[in-house]
């Protein structure tokens, strides 16, 4: 379940491999979270909270990036502040204890194949 009121609509009319950089706002007490998965999580959502907040969740779609002429799979989070957090995929927490620190990128791989 969502609680937040908006259409789902977008998922769909974001399919396109995304092949510009991804700009991520770092520094100070903001760091940011890149969560790999496999393709099959294309146009879902991955949420992320933080820990001890299970209920205040904010979320990401899995976009295909091209990296090096090859595809990837990633939710990237931007601007989190330090911490530890729980991601979650449909309602279930995946990854729990996941640390951002601040100025820095932190990567979860939810994939379970090579490629």
């Amino acid at each position: 379940m969502h609680d937040h009121e908006h259409p789902h609509d977008h998922h769909l009319e974001a399919h396109r491999p995304h092949e510009e950089a991804v700009v991520l706002e770092l520094g100070g007490e903001l760091g940011a979270l890149v969560v790999y998965t496999d393709a099959s999580l294309l146009h879902t959502e991955i949420e992320i909270s933080a820990d001890g907040n299970d209920h205040e969740r904010s979320h990401k779609d899995v976009l295909e990036r091209v990296v090096a002429g090859r595809s990837v799979y990633a939710a990237v989070f931007d601007k989190v502040p330090a911490g530890t957090y729980t991601l979650w995929h449909d309602d279930v927490a995946r990854t729990r204890g996941a640390t951002v620190a601040g100025g820095a990128v932190a990567e979860l791989d939810w994939r379970t194949t090579d490629g």
